[in-house]
């Protein structure tokens, strides 16, 4: 039971991070939109919950990388969206 919960943790991971790449693809998103970011960062959230259960050195380091980018694209989407309340 507890591999089946792991298992649905990390495909909707997958869901989210390459369904945030479709939507991108499709011009559904834009890469500095809220949408996306917020979709990339959860992913890569429920990736590394998933990968506490499954361990892979090479994805947990990859999933690091990815919340970290997607940390840098949410505070350039604060930032922006302050600056043009502020205009």
């Amino acid at each position: 039971m507890t591999n089946l919960i792991y298992d649905i943790i990390g495909m909707s991971g997958t869901i989210l991070v390459v369904g945030a790449f479709f939507l991108l693809q499709l011009e559904k998103l834009s890469p500095t939109s809220l949408g996306y970011n917020i979709m990339n960062l959860s992913g890569a959230i429920l990736l590394l919950i998933s990968l506490c259960f499954n361990f892979n050195l090479a994805s947990v380091v990859i999933e690091f990388f990815w919340i970290g980018a997607s940390l840098i694209g949410l505070y350039k989407y604060a930032k922006a969206t302050k600056a043009a309340k502020t205009a």
